[in-house]
């Protein structure tokens, strides 16, 4: 069963981070320092959203010669319109309380 809710606090955070340059490639480092989610947390929420295609990642090559590869990732057109979805949700009014 597939869950129809909006985007976490953390996820909205790692969103608004990657959707600040949408063509650019950033490290979980990078979104880690801009977001203040520890690596327990972010790295399973990055593997979500790109399953859930709100990211898209991918492999790049060391800059530096003895570096390993790292893994990056990049909003999709999807992610920004969870965004914004998530952005509108937080921001609504809450529901008030019927009369007993």
């Amino acid at each position: 069963m597939k869950r129809n809710r909006p985007p976490s606090k953390q996820t909205l955070a790692a969103l608004e981070f990657l959707a600040r340059t949408p063509s650019e490639w950033r490290y979980g480092l990078e979104i880690a320092k801009a977001t203040g989610l520890k690596s327990g947390s972010l790295y399973p929420l990055l593997k979500r959203c790109d399953e859930r295609g709100l990211l898209e990642s991918q492999w790049l090559e060391p800059s530096e010669p003895g570096r390993p590869p790292r893994h990056a990732y990049r909003i999709t057109s999807m992610g920004r319109m969870a965004l914004e979805v998530g952005q509108s949700a937080s921001t609504a009014a809450p529901l008030k309380e019927k009369p007993a």
